[in-house]
């Protein structure tokens, strides 16, 4: 393998650049540059950006509620922005029962390289309610129900909002939420209980059962193939 002749140019968060990205060095734990679409969010939104974060060269932004779904289609399918990916959505409780929890968005601009954090706080004992941005990224299904699964968060506008994780009729809570108990909020003998009693088949929509049901409408000398083939987990 031959040496590098030079070392890499650092390309940083928003630069539209040809250059090879190499990873910075030195970056401050808390404080630095802004990412460019915090300003322009700030200006596009004004009033909706309740605070702005700048950690190991990352930008997050807190903002109203209210705002957040038309916030993000902006980043998304403007062309001076283009957000084009979703990467996560998740949520954090902190122990400080005065701290609110957080809903939190990872969106990254694969154009321009960038990455940016949105956080919308609700304060506890409120309703625990953002809206759904699935009509603007299809990824958004299964993270947001994941997100409910584990914190109770209800994402309105949501077409299929349902546990992901645990099967439907989980009684016991949301595991992420600090109030949980680590051992559940019932016995072993209840857990196994319920879990016996439920209907896998329940658990499906018909399109998924469908899927089953096309086996016999197949030609028998397929059929026979099939069932006569390896067996699941062989």
């Amino acid at each position: 393998m031959s040496a590098v002749s030079q070392p890499f140019a650092i390309v940083y968060p928003g630069w539209d650049s040809d250059a090879t990205p190499a990873t910075p060095r030195n970056v401050p734990v808390s404080g630095g540059e802004q990412g460019p679409a915090a300003a322009a969010v700030q200006a596009q939104f004004a009033g909706a950006v309740v605070r702005t974060v700048v950690s190991r060269g990352e930008t997050s932004l807190i903002v109203n509620a209210t705002e957040i779904h038309a916030m993000i289609a902006w980043l998304k399918d403007d062309p001076t922005q283009s957000y084009e990916y979703l990467s996560d959505i998740t949520a954090v409780e902190h122990r400080d029962l005065a701290l609110a929890i957080e809903v939190v968005w990872h969106l990254r601009s694969l154009r321009f390289r960038r990455f940016i954090r949105l956080k919308v706080l609700i304060p506890k004992g409120e309703t625990l309610s953002v809206p759904s941005v699935w009509d603007l990224y299809k990824a958004a299904d299964w993270l947001e129900r994941e997100c409910y699964d584990m914190f109770g968060i209800t994402f309105t506008g949501h077409p299929d909002l349902r546990r992901i994780l645990l099967w439907e009729n989980y009684k016991e809570g949301f595991p992420l939420r600090k109030d949980f108990p680590l051992r559940g909020r019932f016995s072993r003998s209840e857990q196994l209980k319920n879990a016996l009693a439920a209907n896998p088949e329940a658990r499906y929509s018909m399109e998924e059962l469908s899927i089953a049901d096309a086996f016999e409408e197949l030609p028998l000398d397929m059929r026979r193939r099939i069932a006569s083939g390896p067996k699941t987990g062989e």
